[in-house]
């Protein structure tokens, strides 16, 4: 799963990238789209790692890309907008950072700090490249139809589609609201439509507004973070034994940016099963829905070949009871077989032939 990091220059996109990543910034560097992948925050590991005393720990991850700040109201900056727009369609998720701070060494936008304006400003962005998209390939099927060819049946039906999406662009509605069957999704997966991927707004204020009041409604977003991108990347160049000192004397409990990896990862759809023994403690990522045959094929494509079924417990069950013989003791360890639909922190043993 990957996750834009897109906003307007100086919004404190590349300082939150370092806050989430530990990359650091190097200011002196061409500014191209930077990648790194993190470690999903996952609060069950402790009990687990307590009660297993694994040999190995292996989290679930997920990649952020840094996409460079585009000016857009002038036309160098459009330029360099349509050529990061292929990576950023590359992604799951993207994050739209607004900017909310005051800072005199930071120059602010002409019209002054205006987060919803930011945010609208980027959203038209996303509009305008989908509208452009679908436009051209509207287009290019219309003159197709006019010449008598084997596809035209497919090309009316997609065109049908593409008019439906036209018309909601045009509206200023995101292709989410268009595009809501499997038939659908599929003929559209190749435009890799922006509005039609999952948003999260970072509001980036300052330091002494991060207990603010609760941020103004932003529309077609899936979730809001109010967080400090400067606070955060200083909190992530920390060595890990230092960390919970200056945390308590700030008064968190852990870092926002953990707040803000969990909600990308499950604002794409993705939960994590966990595996547990001496060996080794593991999270895995499937989408949300996947039933315990596809979870098997996450771990293993034999497991899901010579599945038999899956035994699975409950993390809550599991932590309730002490341990897998308390949990199986008072009836919490299931066997499921190949449709069941795994929950979020299921534990899960898969048994299978061959």
């Amino acid at each position: 799963m990957k996750a834009a990091i897109i906003g307007l220059p100086n919004s404190g996109k590349s300082t939150l990238f370092s806050a989430v990543t530990g990359v650091r910034h190097d200011p002196y560097l061409a500014p191209e789209p930077r990648q790194a992948a993190v470690r999903v925050p996952e609060p069950r590991f402790p009990y687990l790692i307590k009660l297993c005393q694994p040999k190995k720990v292996v989290e679930a991850t997920m990649e952020f890309v840094d996409i460079p700040g585009c000016a857009l109201d002038d036309a160098k900056g459009q330029e360099e907008w349509r050529r990061v727009l292929p990576v950023v369609r590359q992604a799951d998720v993207l994050v739209v950072v607004v900017r909310a701070f005051q800072n005199a060494a930071v120059p602010a936008p002409r019209r002054g700090i205006d987060p919803a304006a930011d945010f609208a400003a980027m959203w038209d962005e996303l509009i305008f490249a989908d509208l452009d998209a679908v436009t051209t390939r509207v287009h290019r099927i219309e003159t197709a139809l006019k010449k008598p060819t084997k596809t035209h049946d497919l090309e009316k039906r997609e065109l049908a589609l593409l008019t439906r999406c036209r018309e909601a662009l045009e509206s200023g509605k995101p292709l989410s609201a268009v595009v809501v069957t499997e038939e659908d999704r599929r003929q559209v997966s190749s435009f890799a439509f922006l509005t039609e991927k999952t948003l999260v707004c970072l509001w980036n204020d300052s330091e002494e507004n991060r207990h603010g009041a609760q941020e103004p409604a932003v529309e077609h977003v899936a979730a809001s973070l109010r967080l400090n991108a400067a606070l955060e990347a200083d909190i992530a160049a920390l060595d890990e034994a230092e960390r919970p000192a200056f945390l308590a004397e700030l008064g968190f409990e852990a870092p926002a940016r953990d707040r803000l990896i969990q909600i990308c990862y499950t604002a794409a759809g993705l939960i994590s099963f966990l595996t547990m023994g001496p060996d080794e403690v593991r999270a895995w990522t499937i989408p949300r829905g996947a039933t315990a045959v596809e979870a098997a094929a996450k771990i293993h494509t034999d497991l899901a070949r010579g599945f038999i079924r899956a035994e699975t417990v409950a993390y809550d069950d599991l932590v309730a009871h002490g341990d897998m013989k308390g949990a199986r003791a008072a009836g919490k360890v299931r066997k499921e077989g190949k449709t069941y639909v795994v929950a979020d922190g299921d534990i899960l043993n898969i048994l299978a032939s061959g």
